[in-house]
């Protein structure tokens, strides 16, 4: 039976899904796009996975706007996929400027995304 033990630990460990903590951070965008109505107001929904994290505050009239935001998620798991979503809040509808997805990996990763509309995001995300 103590033979058993080792071999016991080792099927228990590799039936554990590892979780993580996701922290999302350093949010930027550069360029983003000018229309009838002015400069764009942007700000971006996050998700990780199945879970919304939320959204950053609305940077008016800035087309290189700084998030001060951090977003984090305990049930993070590699290879979840990561969404980035960039907006121009508007009165009657927000305009979709680009969206940014990534399968995540362990450590620490900084990211360039072309949005579709014009412009870049920037970003910084830790798994661990």
């Amino acid at each position: 039976m103590a033979s058993c033990s080792p071999l016991l630990l080792l099927v228990l460990c590799t039936l554990t899904v590892a979780e993580a903590q996701f922290k999302l951070f350093n949010l930027r965008a550069s360029d983003l796009p000018s229309g009838i109505l002015g400069t764009t107001d942007g700000y971006v929904k996050v998700f990780c996975g199945s879970a919304t994290l939320g959204e950053t505050s609305v940077r008016n009239n800035n087309p290189n706007p700084w998030w001060e935001e951090e977003f984090t998620h305990y049930k993070a798991k590699e290879n979840d996929v990561m969404r980035l979503e960039v907006h121009d809040s508007d009165i009657l509808s927000d305009d979709l400027l680009g969206v940014c997805q990534r399968q995540m990996k362990l450590g620490t990763h900084e990211h360039d995304c072309f949005l579709e509309k014009g412009g870049t995001l920037h970003y910084t995300y830790s798994l661990g």
